[in-house]
């Protein structure tokens, strides 16, 4: 084997064990994080629920309403 192809098995081998290392650590730590998923679930639950309260609650959610209708018509014309 050439001195240039066995530097660059070497340097290949190297790369894809520092690859598969820092794959297989990263899946692990992403392992530990089962709880936090449930939180950030619940929070996006409660944003959305917030938004759609202050929508129906005033009367910005007829005026979207009446605003994409007539956008509709136009484009219908």
């Amino acid at each position: 084997m050439s001195d240039l192809m066995l530097k660059t098995a070497v340097a290949t081998k190297v790369r894809v064990n520092g690859w598969k290392n820092t794959t297989v650590e990263a899946m692990q730590r992403r392992a530990a994080d089962k709880g936090q998923t449930a939180v950030e679930y619940l929070g996006i639950i409660a944003v959305v629920v917030a938004i759609v309260l202050a929508i129906t609650g005033t009367s910005i959610g007829s005026t979207i309403l009446d605003r994409i209708t007539n956008l509709i018509n136009r484009v219908g014309n």
